[in-house]
């Protein structure tokens, strides 16, 4: 199950310089989906049954992990990821641990969805990663306590079988499970330490939320937005611009590299069903000598419509949060952001409401998905 089967087993010890210098990783096709536990999202470990040597909520932290060889607390060496102790056997004459003992961390997605793909990354863990993992998945309604999550009545759907996994590289699962999922439990068998867990895949929010918000922002990844594709993804991501909240800092939003044609660049949109939309914001923040100097939008109804200008090309200012109120609402299912020439965006937020036919869309695929 693993993407490279030549991960599998122990990486070298660390020999000293770049610690990354021997990482194994991979491109993975499901990567360009958003991460559904990312913090930003709201997600987070809510329970773990040991996080002795580090904890487990190391797991979600955005960008790698970092390593320090001098680094070492009490209870040994300080590690930028999720590590439990090493078990052991019953007794004496079986000091081994059983096939069936394994730890295990219950993680709650930010947004609930479909998982197309999973990376279990076990960087600096080099002989103490664990043997093999597995993932399973759970749809639980409401904010369940880590209590109701381990009880008898939560049906766990196995996402990732257990697989055997390498030290120091980032193991790469796809998932074909067509199922709307809340939260995973993530097993390492024995035991051992996971740096970093990502989770990508496809956010499929609640119709009857969404219906009661009335007027929401229709693009937002959080409400199943997604960001499709964009012309350029030098510096960061085009999904940042969909992320909740305001950007903090200039990689946590979307920037080109510099143009020098008389092209521009763009990112294509898909909303979360078809929508009026009403209002629009284009932000900026932290973008103050790169920003895009200019910026159109346009919408498009279904995936053969035709695109229609909804903001004509407007002057855009450094760091700022500029706000468009539409004469007339716009019909649409996808958008596309145009910057002039280069530069980037923070976010794109997008107001309106679903259409009878977009709500239909979005409960069936809910219904569809077990939700």
């Amino acid at each position: 199950m693993t993407a490279i089967e030549s991960f599998t087993g122990d990486a070298n010890p660390y020999g000293g310089g770049d610690p990354y210098a021997d990482y194994r990783t991979a491109d993975f096709p499901f990567t360009r989906f958003a991460d559904l536990a990312d913090r930003r999202l709201g997600a987070a470990v809510v329970a773990a049954n040991d996080e002795f040597f580090a904890q487990r909520e190391n797991l979600l932290v955005p960008g790698p992990a970092e390593f320090d060889p001098e680094h070492f607390g009490h209870k040994g060496k300080v590690m930028d990821g999720w590590e439990t102790r090493r078990r052991r056997g019953a007794s004496a004459d079986h000091p081994w641990p059983t096939a069936e003992d394994h730890d295990w961390a219950l993680v709650r997605l930010g947004a609930p969805g479909v998982v197309r793909g999973i990376v279990v990354d076990t960087a600096h863990f080099r002989g103490n990663y664990p043997q093999a993992v597995s993932v399973e998945g759970a749809s639980v309604p409401g904010s369940p306590s880590a209590g109701e999550l381990l009880g008898d009545h939560v049906k766990w759907t196995t996402l990732v079988p257990r697989t055997p996994v390498g030290g120091h590289a980032a193991n790469g699962f796809s998932v074909s499970v067509e199922q709307r999922f809340t939260h995973l439990r993530v097993n390492q068998h024995p035991d051992g330490g996971i740096a970093r867990l990502r989770v990508h895949g496809e956010v499929v929010p609640d119709p009857e939320w969404l219906t009661a918000l009335g007027t929401f922002d229709v693009v937002a990844l959080e409400n199943g937005g997604r960001a499709e594709d964009a012309s350029n993804l030098f510096y960061s991501p085009a999904g940042n611009t969909i992320q909740p909240g305001r950007s903090r800092k200039m990689d946590d939003g979307w920037e080109t590299r510099r143009r020098r044609d008389r092209g521009n660049d763009w990112i294509r949109y898909r909303l979360a069903a078809q929508a009026r939309i009403r209002a629009l914001e284009i932000d900026t923040a932290y973008l103050k000598g790169n920003s895009a100097g200019w910026a159109s939008v346009s919408v498009k109804d279904g995936e053969s419509g035709e695109w229609t200008e909804i903001l004509p090309r407007t002057r855009l200012q450094p760091d700022t949060n500029h706000r468009f109120v539409l004469p007339a609402p716009a019909l649409g299912t996808h958008a596309r952001v145009d910057i002039y020439p280069d530069g980037g965006i923070s976010r794109l937020r997008l107001f309106g409401s679903l259409t009878e036919a977009g709500t239909a869309a979005l409960t069936a695929r809910h219904q569809e998905l077990g939700g």
